[in-house]
């Protein structure tokens, strides 16, 4: 393994080196001579809060507040963190717990979830002293609710300086064109990432990886095909907001778009995959979690959420949707009876629910939990090369059936 997976190894809260190998030559390095982060910590008590992260070299930070719920976000330049396994699953005082990771290119991010709504007092980096790291400081202060709305008004150029990109609804973007294209293109979407990691297992093993080297070898075995074109959401250890993966399929043009991911329960017995399409109503009660869960994603990263209405007001939208969502279901149909003969499937595999990453109107969508991380046998075939393989073939058996029939009813 090089010395950058080595690295970034050790990045990987939780992380258990021997299984996590393969996952970690397939994900993201960082950038050469990024500060490391050795130690984090939360002191003080239910008024005043102190977190301090321990740095080999002083950074330029920013800080900002959200609420639904109450969270403070710090961003950072790339930083390699080497925090000791377990760092940020407890807190102190004002501070629950926190999270952290690799938020875009060049760009590292800390969310701390808070007990209620807090001021920040004091946010500063302090130089290295004799032997003493370099250390960033960030103090919070209990306030009123009313408090903490007028500080979040005041705060909305340091929202803005976090350089998030208002995504734009699918609805209100022109159609894409596909009539040049000579091989259907499929989008790979491999869910979580960077400061959100997903489910992580009891073993340490996270979601984001598992999910990105599938992802990485359901692409060559598509490739290896020569019949389809394929793109990655993302190709290493980024987060990416749901709408900007959305928007990614759409900008693309994708004839077919598979988000992947790795899920948890709270039965230990649960294990298998399944196969999600998007629906106003969910399938079951489990379906409903999930999605609820998943949608989650940018608010365990520290965005700032806006509630978009969903209305159609566009009678060719409108249109165009149920054609699209008849053909995920199609796909999905046929990707359930593939999986089956390659994997193990739960009970009742085909489900549905509201997926935000599967709304694009004109792009077919389909969501697959490859397994469940929280299940000791479905973890080790999540973490196996010959099983990824055999269920990557799978699904490129279903992807290739789907396109020779949707071409067939199309009348091309």
């Amino acid at each position: 393994m090089s010395t950058v997976a080595n690295r970034f190894a050790v990045f990987l809260r939780f992380a258990v080196v021997a299984t996590m190998a393969l996952v970690c030559l397939a994900a993201g390095a960082l950038a050469e001579g990024a500060p490391v982060a050795t130690d984090g910590r939360v002191v003080g008590d239910d008024n005043r809060t102190r977190f301090v992260l321990d740095l080999s070299g002083e950074v330029d930070l920013s800080a900002f507040t959200l609420a639904e719920p109450y969270r403070v976000v710090i961003d950072l330049p790339e930083i390699d963190f080497r925090l000791p396994s377990g760092t940020g699953s407890t807190g102190r005082g004002l501070v629950s717990d926190w999270r952290y990771g690799q938020f875009a290119a060049g760009r590292s991010r800390i969310v701390l979830d808070v007990t209620g709504p807090v001021k920040i007092d004091k946010a500063f980096v302090l130089p290295a002293v004799e032997d003493q790291p370099a250390r960033m400081v960030l103090d919070l202060l209990k306030t009123t609710a009313a408090a903490f709305e007028e500080d979040l008004r005041k705060n909305q150029l340091a929202r803005d300086s976090a350089n998030e990109a208002p995504v734009q609804k699918a609805d209100q973007l022109p159609p894409p064109d596909r009539s040049k294209r000579e091989k259907p293109l499929i989008v790979i979407d491999a869910g979580h990432g960077g400061v959100d990691s997903g489910t992580i297992s009891a073993s340490g093993i996270l979601e984001k990886d598992i999910v990105l080297a599938f992802a990485k070898k359901l692409q060559e075995r598509l490739e290896q095909t020569g019949k389809v074109a394929v793109l990655l959401t993302r190709t290493d250890d980024t987060f990416l907001p749901l709408g900007a993966r959305v928007q990614f399929g759409r900008d693309h043009a994708a004839d077919l778009f598979l988000s992947i991911h790795a899920d948890s329960e709270h039965e230990g017995s649960v294990r298998g995959a399944t196969v999600y399409t998007l629906s106003d109503k969910a399938s079951d009660r489990e379906a409903a979690a999930l999605a609820a869960k998943e949608n989650a994603s940018d608010l365990i990263a520290g965005l700032d959420l806006q509630q978009d209405a969903d209305g159609v007001t566009d009678i060719l939208v409108d249109l165009t949707r149920r054609e699209t969502r008849n053909f995920s279901a199609a796909f999905a149909n046929g990707l359930v009876g593939d999986l089956a003969s390659a994997t193990r499937m739960i009970k009742n595999p085909r489900r549905s629910a509201g997926f935000q990453v599967l709304r694009a109107h004109d792009v077919p969508s389909v969501l697959v939990e490859i397994g469940y991380l929280s299940n000791d046998q479905d973890e080790k075939l999540l973490t196996s090369d010959e099983w990824r393989s055999r269920v990557a073939d799978a699904v490129t058996q279903a992807v290739l059936r789907f396109f020779g029939q949707k071409y067939a009813y199309l009348g091309k």
